[in-house]
């Protein structure tokens, strides 16, 4: 390895922590980095990566936390839900291949895009203290999205946040307060299947995560104190959401 490739993944770290705690996907950057660049196998490298994400979870969540942002008891049951889908997402990540849902996830985000952009003033509303979800569609909404960010992570903070603003009607920066708790959370089991299976390089995932937990604890500091937060967030998942359409369909080769 040479000293840029650690650079690299330093930079690259810092950049996925800001793009996960104001939006999501950030770890189709990071995941790049250790499969790409620090030269691991996918399914090593989807290991290896939730050591980013536990320390940028972790500081982020604590500068939510610290800032009043991060409310758990308004959203404790999808935090639960959210866990549990997690545990058994992972279990089914050290059985299968997520490169056999590339495919899947990248309709999966034209879709998300569409929902995201239509009727943009719905994701800059206050939290709704009144509302309730259902319990029954709040069941299998957090347990599916749990179950999905334990089996492959990449776009988990996307959907978990069009479930938290368009459904749960959570404000944006709130959403990415327990989004972020939960991830954190949930990645302590994960991180440990991965690694009793064998499946982590705690080198290279190291590395990254680095610059991954700086980038968090910063953007969760400018998120809890900055008045235009909500709105720069909605403007970063756009742009996160389009990257991610770029990059699953290649359309990078088919333009250029």
């Amino acid at each position: 390895m040479e000293w840029y490739h650690y650079l690299i993944a330093i930079v690259g770290g810092f950049l996925a922590g800001i793009i996960n705690t104001f939006a999501g996907n950030g770890s189709a950057i990071t995941l790049t980095i250790l499969t790409e660049i620090l030269g691991l196998s996918p399914n090593v490298a989807n290991g290896s990566n939730r050591i980013g994400v536990l320390a940028q979870g972790t500081l982020g969540t604590y500068g939510f936390y610290k800032n009043g942002k991060l409310k758990i008891a308004h959203s404790k049951l999808y935090i639960i839900y959210t866990f549990i889908g997690a545990i058994i997402g992972v279990l089914i990540a050290i059985r299968v291949s997520n490169e056999q849902f590339r495919d899947v996830m990248s309709y999966l985000m034209v879709l998300m895009l569409f929902v995201i952009i239509i009727k943009p003033k719905r994701w800059l509303k206050e939290t709704d203290k009144d509302f309730k979800l259902h319990p029954i569609l709040s069941f299998f909404l957090f347990i599916g999205i749990g179950i999905y960010g334990g089996f492959i992570q990449m776009g988990m903070g996307v959907f978990f946040l069009i479930i938290m603003v368009l459904i749960a009607k959570i404000d944006i920066m709130e959403s990415n307060a327990v989004k972020i708790f939960v991830v954190s959370l949930y990645t302590i089991i994960v991180l440990g299947i991965f690694a009793y299976k064998g499946l982590v390089d705690w080198k290279m995932g190291g590395i990254v995560a680095i610059g991954q937990g700086i980038g968090g604890y910063l953007a969760a500091q400018l998120g809890s104190t900055y008045k235009d937060a909500n709105v720069w967030a909605y403007r970063l998942l756009i742009v996160v959401v389009i990257g991610a359409i770029i990059k699953l369909f290649d359309l990078h080769t088919f333009l250029f």
